[in-house]
């Protein structure tokens, strides 16, 4: 878990308040996730606590959804969390070659934050305000700001607004499967026409 509100590195922040937020981050994801690379969608988190199961959510989400090219981790049926996380990435890294990993993970933040997800490009650290030893996750990331930061944030997390967590694990996987649909499509109609370049056949000049 990522308790950070200020991230260092480059973001994108959309709000679940936004009707058109996640049409906004698919758009986002199109721009940054690169096109030839295998994509893995590790979603971090546990459903014994609620405001930490916005993870698992998308990822219960989106594996619902049979998608085609995005590879998902991290269910709430067998959930990616502190306990199993190092093995289950050495799992990935061994299914898939050279994976870009896109990270999603809940965190707690201003109170202004509240609702707010933030893509951002680099890794995220699980655990790392609970001083947990935990790798870091994912070449960018997903957090979702679920509640306010500041202290217990064990108490505070088990008692985050389920209702909240489920609309933005909602329109986050929506975001994301819209992603997939897009890439899927601009392969398809990219394909023919590489086809056609390679059966194209070689015209040798006659030399004089």
């Amino acid at each position: 878990m990522n308790f950070k509100d200020k991230f260092s590195r480059e973001e994108r922040r959309v709000s679940t308040e936004d009707p058109a937020m996640s049409d906004q981050l698919a758009d986002y994801l199109i721009e940054w996730l690169p096109p030839s690379k295998e994509i893995v969608i590790a979603c971090i988190g546990t459903d014994r606590s609620t405001g930490d199961s916005f993870g698992p959510l998308v990822g219960s989400m989106l594996h619902d959804q049979l998608l085609d090219t995005f590879h998902i981790y991290g269910t709430l049926e067998e959930p990616l969390h502190a306990l199993n996380l190092k093995e289950r990435l050495s799992d990935i890294h061994h299914s898939h070659v050279n994976p870009y990993i896109l990270a999603v993970d809940a965190c707690l933040g201003k109170s202004s934050s509240v609702g707010s997800v933030v893509l951002g490009k680099g890794s995220l650290n699980p655990g790392s305000a609970l001083k947990k030893d935990l790798p870091p996750v994912g070449q960018i990331h997903i957090s979702g700001m679920v509640n306010v930061s500041g202290f217990m944030e064990h108490v505070v997390l088990q008692n985050t607004r389920l209702h909240v967590v489920m609309q933005m694990a909602a329109k986050v996987a929506a975001a994301i499967q819209m992603t997939e649909a897009k890439r899927r499509k601009t392969s398809m109609e990219t394909r023919p026409f590489q086809a056609f370049t390679a059966a194209r056949p070689v015209i040798h000049k006659r030399i004089q």
